[in-house]
């Protein structure tokens, strides 16, 4: 399963590498405002995320994957599980979404012939990927994916940090989902009433996607802190790494964007609560890290 879906992976995402490659070299753009040196710059970027993912998926179907040093696959792939996995549940409805958004924006007809390659490669790294993530981590870092939440302490341990930092992470979590879900149902407090009409399908579905994933995390965090609410590792492990990368690299990715400017939100709610993604996400991240460490020193003793 291993190999296969990592070949897999490598396959889907390589129609978006192509697109991206030629947007960045300004062919086949969809509309004119895609050929300004900010939006170019913007695509050069994934372009390296999109060859990042081809060599990630070849890692993790091949034995000298086993070799890389951690760090060299843990954090591209945090970045890019954050990216991809919450945005495979909304791609059936997203992805008409960007192209009527697109359309009525002026984007040529060929467009939507790019958009339907762009998906099928976004879906097919999304479910590739993690599965092939799956088989990798199983053989390399077993005791991340398996085994009762409960572990023995060791001395140097870090539970006390763990469990201040996760507080505090999870307060944060609950109150940016809770803005987040509050103007996704129809809130309007934080927003700028001259740009309401500016809120559209793809508007919503993001921000409620915002809003479920920082709720998931401040519950897969506390969980991994206090070791109460699942029995096993693997359902709050799995929802924190998803959450914090998705907070820290969608924010990051958002911030970067040329048209941050446009969302409906006052400029100093815009601003505080992508930088208070972006600021949670990181933390999370460090907190698995921590939680990872310990479980590892306990059972491998």
């Amino acid at each position: 399963m291993r190999r296969i879906c990592g070949y897999c992976a490598a396959i889907a995402v390589t129609p978006y590498l192509l697109i991206k490659i030629a947007w960045t070299f300004g062919l086949f753009l969809p509309t004119e405002q895609m050929g300004d040196a900010s939006w170019r710059a913007i695509n050069a970027a994934t372009v390296v995320v999109a060859a990042v993912g081809i060599l990630l998926a070849l890692a993790f179907s091949r034995p000298w994957g086993e070799r890389l040093p951690a760090w060299l696959v843990a954090l591209p792939v945090w970045v890019g599980t954050g990216l991809l996995v919450p945005m495979l549940l909304l791609v059936p409805v997203l992805g008409p979404a960007a192209m009527n958004r697109d359309k009525e924006a002026g984007a040529t007809d060929f467009w939507g012939y790019e958009q339907i390659f762009v998906m099928v490669s976004l879906v097919g790294v999304g479910i590739f990927l993690p599965l092939a993530l799956a088989g990798y981590t199983k053989l390399r870092w077993p005791e991340a994916l398996g085994g009762p939440i409960e572990y023995g302490e060791l001395p140097g341990h870090t539970r006390q940090l763990q469990i201040t930092l996760g507080r505090i992470v999870a307060a944060g979590c609950i109150l940016l989902g809770i803005i987040k879900v509050f103007w996704a149902v129809g809130g309007t407090l934080g927003l700028d009433p001259a740009m309401l009409d500016d809120r559209d399908l793809w508007w919503y579905l993001l921000t409620l996607n915002t809003g479920a994933w920082a709720l998931s995390g401040a519950w897969g965090i506390l969980v991994l802190i206090t070791r109460r609410g699942s029995r096993r590792f693997l359902p709050p492990m799995a929802a924190a790494w998803i959450s914090s990368g998705m907070l820290f690299s969608y924010n990051l990715f958002s911030v970067i964007r040329p048209d941050f400017q446009s969302t409906p939100e006052y400029p100093l709610a815009r601003v505080l609560t992508t930088e208070a993604g972006i600021v949670l996400g990181l933390i999370m991240g460090i907190i698995i890290l921590l939680v990872l460490h310990d479980r590892r020193r306990a059972l491998m003793r």
